[in-house]
């Protein structure tokens, strides 16, 4: 397994499902950052589950414990270590499931892969749940954004079951996101998605759904051409999380049914800074942020697990055969994931950021009196 992401800020990943916890540790973070266990907690409690009716009532505090790497109040420089227990654990499920195959799960490809040994309990190392180590990470990366270059990266659904929202401001998404269980900045759409999802979850059934995410301001100037692409490191951070099948930037596949001269953004004067009178390439070019909001959208299917009958192979006898699958499950994941959606676009802008520059290896300020 590549458990491992980054270059200048790293994670490492670990943890499964129903193991004794999952957890990240960050290195290369700078010294000197500001970074107590409430900033990482309320993004954690963002992504936990139980939060409404439309969510897994798997009940789990996600109380997060932070090891090391912070001293005083502050950074070390040395890596970041971070954990959530596992509580709410039913593994039972899972044992009568351990030898067919859920469709749309990762189930038979790890049986393949790992020789039966994988862990199979509520997915192990392929669940969902290890996004709580991801969102620890973001978390960190996101206040160092903040911090150092006053950047901030927010996320909302725009879509879910068939269901879009129109168009919304930076300022709308930051104000309505947490508003409603879906998540979603067009509160008249959220209105219609959650409907959706609620019709879905009494047949047994799923969706689903669209998140995109804006990083906003961010200078000109961050990434690299070629292989370690800007836009090529969020797509494999967005492509890590579990049920994603869709990145796109921008305009995105509308590009497609564009002419060259309808998907240029023209470059115009604004304030004395070089910016783009539209922003159809979503702040990237040539794999270098240009200035503007860097805009991403992640496709997540509809949650796979179903209380309705699905046909698999049962792998101990090698016949056919139908399961229901049991347990505790996201209706729609798209809600659930806009804080996981931040957390590794956010990883993978404060990674170029320091490779290229922007930001340095200590902190220096007036807090902490550097």
């Amino acid at each position: 397994m590549s458990n491992s992401f980054g270059r200048c800020f790293r994670i490492t990943s670990f943890g499964e499902s129903h193991g004794r916890c999952v957890g990240v540790v960050v290195d290369g973070c700078p010294a000197g950052l500001k970074l107590s266990e409430k900033v990482i907690q309320r993004d954690l409690d963002r992504r936990r589950p139980a939060q409404s009716l439309i969510t897994s009532s798997r009940d789990e505090s996600d109380r997060v414990e932070l090891l090391s790497g912070v001293f005083q109040g502050y950074t070390t420089g040395a890596p970041i270590c971070m954990v959530v227990e596992n509580v709410d654990i039913d593994s039972r499920p899972y044992e009568k499931l351990k030898s067919t195959p859920r469709p749309g799960h990762a189930d038979y490809a790890a049986y393949i892969k790992y020789g039966g040994f994988a862990d199979y309990r509520g997915g192990g190392r392929f669940s969902g749940r290890i996004t709580a180590g991801f969102v620890m990470a973001g978390s960190v990366a996101k206040k160092l954004l903040k911090e150092v270059l006053q950047v901030e990266v927010l996320a909302h659904c725009c879509e879910i079951g068939g269901i879009k929202a129109k168009e919304s401001t930076f300022e709308e998404i930051k104000m309505n996101v947490e508003e409603n269980p879906v998540r979603c900045a067009d509160l008249e759409a959220a209105e219609k998605m959650l409907q959706a999802v609620e019709e879905a979850s009494k047949v047994g059934d799923s969706l689903g759904g669209t998140v995109e995410c804006i990083v906003n301001p961010i200078p000109a100037g961050i990434g690299d051409p070629i292989f370690n692409t800007l836009e090529g490191d969020i797509s494999k951070a967005l492509f890590s999380i579990p049920a994603v099948k869709s990145v796109e930037f921008g305009a995105g596949n509308l590009f497609s049914r564009l002419r060259g001269s309808a998907s240029n953004d023209a470059y115009v004067i604004k304030n004395g800074r070089v910016l783009t009178e539209t922003n159809r390439a979503g702040g990237i070019l040539g794999g270098i942020s240009n200035g503007m909001p860097i805009i991403c959208r992640a496709t997540f299917k509809p949650t796979p697990s179903l209380g309705l009958p699905q046909r698999t192979v049962d792998l101990s006898s090698g016949e056919e055969a139908v399961i229901q699958v049991e347990g505790r499950h996201d209706p729609c994941i798209a809600p659930r994931a806009v804080p996981v959606v931040e957390a590794m676009v956010a990883l993978v802008v404060a990674d170029h950021a320091i490779a290229s520059g922007f930001i340095p290896r200590v902190i220096r300020g007036r807090d902490n009196g550097v």
